[in-house]
């Protein structure tokens, strides 16, 4: 991997991360697209430690939150405090699928056939939520049955294409909460998740990609996913505040039709 390849890649990560279309997807998707050819062993490491990038984005932008959360102190106060045991109940679920599933995850699962499937799949449901949700409870009204529910539309996230933001903030706003809200709240749930992802991939694999190079690409990318990582969530939330999600879910379904248009076509690899 090339440290224009690295770019692209981190942008891409941090562009997808926390906007409901799927990282993993996108991440999969580019590099057959551009004709990049990468041991899916290593792509599958570099993303999930690039993602440190997104995480630390994510932990800035939500200090306050976080230290509400942990303390109780703060612009959030106990409302925050009220967080804690939704946000742990919640990342149960995605950890314990996570390590039974892994194998399958990272084998089978990253077809290209069960990403596009799973964008459009996944779309739909975001699309119903969307039209039949209430959107009409704050995050000082989550409960520990919410951060559950969120907490098992996390765990969808695990077949790739589904995208951990999408299927989480799909059970927020089926809960009947306000998008904004649903998204701030699911971001908060998600980052457990991220960084034990992450810190098992980098313990599991550092070695390899020193010794396959990559490094200093995955420096540059996880940079990179960083700064488009903040500026993602700063817009989203903004854009959630007075927007329906419905142009994701159209951008789903268009994207997913067509990788399977060109998968059928013989265009690109399963």
């Amino acid at each position: 991997m090339n440290d224009l390849q690295a770019l692209v890649l981190g942008f891409v990560q941090g562009f997808t991360e926390w906007l409901p279309i799927s990282s993993t997807g996108h991440l999969r998707v580019v590099p057959e697209l551009l004709g990049w050819s990468f041991d899916q062993q290593l792509l599958t490491a570099f993303t999930a430690i690039s993602q440190f990038g997104t995480l630390l984005a994510a932990v800035i932008y939500f200090r306050h939150d976080i230290i509400a959360i942990i303390t109780g102190r703060g612009r959030e106060g106990e409302a925050g405090r009220k967080l804690l045991v939704p946000v742990i109940v919640g990342t149960i679920p995605v950890v314990f699928l996570g390590l039974l599933l892994h194998k399958v995850i990272e084998g089978q699962f990253r077809s290209l056939t069960v990403v596009a499937s799973s964008m459009i799949g996944f779309a739909l449901v975001l699309a119903w939520s969307e039209r039949r949700a209430s959107q009409s409870r704050g995050i000082a009204d989550v409960t520990l049955m919410d951060g559950l529910a969120v907490g098992i539309g996390q765990a969808f996230s695990l077949i790739p294409g589904a995208s951990r933001s999408g299927t989480t903030m799909t059970a927020a706003m089926a809960c009947g909460f306000e998008r904004a809200t649903a998204a701030r709240f699911s971001f908060l749930l998600s980052l457990p998740a991220v960084f034990a992802a992450g810190a098992y991939e980098m313990v599991k694999v550092r070695h390899s990609l020193a010794g396959a190079g990559m490094m200093r690409p995955t420096i540059i990318a996880t940079a990179v996913a960083f700064a488009v990582g903040w500026a993602t969530i700063d817009w989203l939330l903004k854009f959630l505040k007075t927007q329906p999600t419905t142009v994701f879910v159209v951008y789903r379904i268009v994207v997913g039709s067509a990788v399977l248009a060109l998968l059928a076509a013989g265009k690109l690899a399963p």
